[in-house]
């Protein structure tokens, strides 16, 4: 590795998702499970290179409709999509446009076990250490403001998700990005203190808009926000959506089917695919073909 604040290899590869130049492209759908990317690796007309990293992140890069498209799946959690935005962006040239397909908790009524919640937008949750050792502080978590989704990409992810899966499964709304599964989703439990038991309701409240609960899109959409160089005076140079299936109804305390899990992972992924190829529908300004996996495919 040739540094400390930028590790990469003597061959160019990022340290933690372990890529390189010309391996990655400029469209992009993340995703938490490994399984899912394969399975939407299957709609790709053609496979070009397929990376496993030593820290669990896994690349695949192909074709779909004769354009590069990379599915990376980056498990769960704030810093693995950090890990996955910046070093992802160290290796590509030109604008990024990546689209979160992960799954989430649904907040609102209606939003059943494989519905599809398009988040406009995404704020955060974090538990305040300090509460639980200080009496003076008031909140056991802290809720951080809105970060708007891009709105060019999001509207394409909306079009296509709607043909794809039908308008009666496609919700939209504010998504709340926790940093962690139980106590900051406000999951009861008797095993830790957690003092939970009212967060549903403040989140509710801070965001009437508020539709579902997951662990990254927040993250996400903020260095998206700030991808604007080092001084911040720089154009932005990645766009962000997220489309996320709900697995935890909330409301009726339910959790999804491996079938159906299945079925909408298949059809909504698709229109994903399409939306991203929509978006950036040719490679001009986009990274280079020349050293890059798809330099004699396209």
């Amino acid at each position: 590795m040739n540094s400390a604040n930028r590790p990469t290899s003597l061959d160019g590869r990022t340290y933690h998702v372990e890529t390189k130049r010309g391996e990655v492209s400029n469209r992009i759908i993340t995703v938490g499970d490994p399984q899912r990317a394969h399975a939407i690796s299957q709609h790709l007309d053609t496979i070009l290179m397929t990376k496993q990293s030593h820290r669990g992140f896994l690349t695949i890069t192909g074709l779909y409709k004769q354009l590069p498209v990379s599915i990376v799946a980056i498990g769960m959690g704030s810093p693995m999509m950090d890990f996955f935005v910046r070093e992802t962006r160290m290796v590509v040239d030109g604008p990024l446009a990546i689209i979160r397909f992960g799954s989430c908790g649904s907040i609102i009524s209606g939003a059943q076990t494989g519905d599809i919640i398009i988040g406009d937008g995404a704020f955060g949750i974090t538990r305040n250490y300090a509460y639980f050792d200080d009496a003076s502080e008031k909140d056991a978590y802290v809720l951080w403001p809105n970060v708007d989704a891009d709105t060019l990409l999001t509207e394409g992810v909306v079009n296509e998700m709607v043909q794809g899966v039908g308008a009666q499964r496609v919700f939209r709304g504010l998504v709340g990005n926790a940093d962690s599964f139980y106590g900051s989703q406000g999951r009861p439990g008797a095993d830790f203190y957690d003092a939970n038991e009212g967060l549903l309701d403040r989140v509710r409240k801070e965001f009437p808009q508020a539709a579902a609960l997951e662990m990254e899109s927040h993250m996400l959409f903020h260095l998206a926000r700030v991808s604007t160089g080092r001084k911040g005076d720089e154009p932005q140079s990645v766009r962000a959506a997220c489309a996320l299936m709900v697995f935890a109804d909330r409301e009726g305390n339910s959790f999804i089917s491996p079938e159906m899990s299945r079925q909408m992972t298949k059809v909504a992924s698709l229109a994903l695919l399409d939306a991203l190829v929509k978006d950036m529908p040719t490679q001009a300004g986009l990274h280079p073909a020349e050293g890059s996996v798809w330099q004699n495919n396209l």
